[in-house]
């Protein structure tokens, strides 16, 4: 027994069978069911369909269901459908039957982000429909340094490869592409824009010292015992959030590493903590796939490895080895290849591992041992001595896990996460009236091309 034209709206359907008998009703009244999830209270509404009739609305209680009949009933008039959902609809229905869709959106340019010896990064908004609007970065690269167009098309198509490759990895630690345009014969990277802060700004002494005029005595020492506090120049990090940052760069490399791209370019000013603490590797304008190296080595030489400033090409140890700097930087608060010729830069590289323990503040002597083990698998010379994967780097006893695993079994650790999100809230109060948080560029070395060895 059962009625026919059961309603296709529901979650799922009652067998005929298994239908609520209504003794009292007539068999034209009996029906199938279909449940749609919907509850009022202790009402439970039905879409059904009654055989030969439109759907309509049952509403039963949980003790009429149990009694075996209906409270009320109510079903549903008859109604024509708009023409006008009828043509959209229609037009939705042959959108989705085409190949592909395009459509074109605007970016208006907010301001200037950054300029190097690649081009320069505009903070710009995208677009769309119903006044959708989101704030994007835009890197330019400038034909400037290329010896024609032919050359610069063809760095350009390399791009694109890197682009699509990073666009496709989706990892927390990684910025996120959008898209690779030209325009007026002028490529442009679409990236998102991050909000929060690059290291080299965090590292600069005047962020910790208007900080400082802002929070309690009380928050002053812990900010310097957890978080950051004076350098030899700027301002260093504590080592447990040093490491936790680099940790957490390593994560992004291994992932980029993973998918046959060497950044090259890592440096303070290309890592930004945002606004929640998470850590983001940025710029990959001089980054390269494996299966097509560039003709020379883009680079910044104060964070280049030694292997590149004497014409080799970058492997994934490279990358490893600019972070090895970078973290004698976060912890000493000092820059010690800054201002050195080429030649220099190279033989300061090479003498490296006997300088390490005076780059390490003497505050900190606990934890030299560990931090001198770390550094050493990050920047040695060789690089087959260095760690051999940056997973490796991150996760071994000798890495930046095992360093944060002796921290906590010595009660030392804290939470850095959350420490690195408060300290960037207060940061950010307090440099918003600042002028190089709003439009004054700082640079953090300049790219250069170094001739590649045959």
């Amino acid at each position: 027994m059962g009625g026919e034209g059961v309603s296709e709206w529901g979650a799922f359907r009652l067998d005929f069978d298994e239908i609520v008998h209504l003794p009292f009703f007539s068999a034209k009244h009996l029906f199938s069911l279909r449940v749609n999830s919907v509850r009022t209270g202790t009402d439970i509404c039905w879409r059904n369909a009654y055989s030969g009739r439109l759907p309509g609305l049952l509403v039963v209680t949980q003790r009429g269901l149990q009694r075996g009949y209906i409270v009320s009933e109510a079903v549903a008039a008859a109604s024509q459908p708009d023409p006008v959902i009828q043509q959209m609809q229609q037009r939705y229905v042959d959108l989705l039957s085409r190949q592909g869709i395009r459509w074109t959106s605007e970016r208006s340019f907010l301001k200037q982000l950054g300029t190097g010896g690649q081009g320069s990064v505009m903070l710009a908004e995208r677009l769309g429909a119903a006044s959708f609007r989101i704030p994007v970065a835009l890197k330019f690269f400038s034909p400037s340094g290329f010896e024609s167009q032919q050359h610069y098309e063809s760095e350009m198509r390399r791009m694109a490869e890197v682009a699509s490759i990073v666009a496709r990895i989706q990892m927390d630690h990684l910025v996120t592409v959008h898209s690779f345009q030209l325009d007026s014969g002028i490529y442009v990277l679409e990236m998102e824009w991050i909000d929060g802060f690059d290291l080299l700004h965090i590292l600069r002494r005047d962020s910790l010292e208007i900080v400082q005029d802002a929070v309690t005595e009380r928050r002053w020492a812990s900010i310097n015992e957890r978080v950051i506090t004076t350098g030899e120049v700027d301002c260093r990090l504590k080592p447990g959030m040093a490491v936790a940052i680099l940790r957490e760069c390593l994560e992004g490399i291994a992932a980029l590493h993973r998918g046959g791209v060497i950044h090259c370019d890592l440096k303070p000013s290309n890592i930004m903590v945002k606004r929640t603490g998470q850590v983001k590797i940025i710029d990959i304008g001089s980054a390269f796939w494996i299966g097509r190296p560039p003709e020379g080595q883009p680079c910044t030489l104060e964070y280049a490895a030694p292997e590149i400033l004497s014409g080799q090409r970058a492997t994934p140890q490279s990358d490893l080895a600019s972070l090895g700097y970078m973290l004698i930087e976060m912890l000493s608060g000092s820059r010690p290849f800054s201002g050195l010729s080429l030649d220099q830069l190279l033989q300061a590289k090479l003498n490296i591992l006997d300088r390490l323990p005076a780059f390490l503040p003497l505050e900190e002597f606990q934890y030299s041992e560990a931090l001198i083990r770390l550094l050493r698998g990050l920047l040695h010379p060789d690089p087959a001595q260095r760690f051999s994967t940056a997973e490796q780097a991150e996760l071994s006893e000798d890495g930046a896990a095992g360093f944060l695993r002796e921290l906590v079994k010595s009660d030392l650790a804290n939470e850095y996460g959350m420490e690195l999100r408060r300290w960037i809230e207060e940061l950010e109060v307090n440099l918003s009236r600042r002028v190089f948080t709003s439009g004054e560029v700082v640079p953090n070395g300049t790219t250069r091309i170094i001739p590649v060895r045959p």
